[in-house]
């Protein structure tokens, strides 16, 4: 339970992290929708914010609610952060609150590792068989041939298989409104490339 100096550290982390410019609405689609411009100073920013934030900070902020657990996850990408790998795998794995989960596969995806691998196929493992359940599928998948690419391993391909889990998830029910799975690895690439490019203004960045 908390007590109220951890409420009085929460709000005051979320002054700083969170709220400014309303960050935590902006990571995500919104990114794409920025002029360039807008998302040069937008990154630049974040970049800023990462190499601020410690790991301490990042863990209270991942027992917040979406909009922390969201701007935690993007920061953490940012810096590089793979201590934290363990725990967005357990978060995303929990689904917990709505959200969040898409900057989870984004942090798993700039890790890049087999492990981060795993994590996703887990994930997927689960709730590609819950069709009742439209969760973060989509960017999971996306994530998961990303890496696969990256790493020229091939798990999303038993998921992708003809009457495989992905599809019997599509079909539900309820039937889902979908794009090729190639399209969510191109845009979980492109949240990769941002998290890279605000990289540069990341002082604490693990290489």
């Amino acid at each position: 339970m908390r007590n109220t100096d951890d409420d009085a550290e929460l709000l005051k982390l979320i002054r700083r992290y969170v709220t400014p410019d309303r960050r935590y609405l902006k990571l995500g689609g919104s990114l794409l929708g920025m002029t360039g411009r807008e998302r040069t100073k937008f990154l630049r920013k974040l970049g800023e914010a990462a190499s601020k934030i410690t790991p301490r900070e990042l863990g209270i902020l991942l027992d917040g609610g979406w909009r922390e657990r969201n701007t935690a996850a993007w920061l953490i990408a940012v810096a590089g952060r793979t201590e934290f790998r363990e725990r967005l795998g357990e978060l995303l794995l929990a689904s917990e609150g709505p959200y969040a989960g898409q900057a989870y596969c984004v942090a798993l995806a700039t890790f890049g590792t087999p492990s981060d691998a795993d994590l996703l196929a887990a994930y997927l493992d689960r709730y590609l068989r819950r069709p009742d359940l439209y969760y973060d599928q989509a960017p999971a998948i996306g994530a998961l041939l990303l890496l696969d690419a990256k790493l020229g391993a091939d798990q999303g391909a038993r998921f992708l298989a003809p009457a495989g889990l992905w599809q019997q998830w599509i079909d539900g029910p309820p039937s889902k409104s979908h794009d090729a799975p190639d399209s969510y690895r191109e845009f979980i690439d492109q949240f990769c490339a941002f998290a890279d490019e605000s990289a540069r203004h990341c002082t604490a960045r693990k290489r």
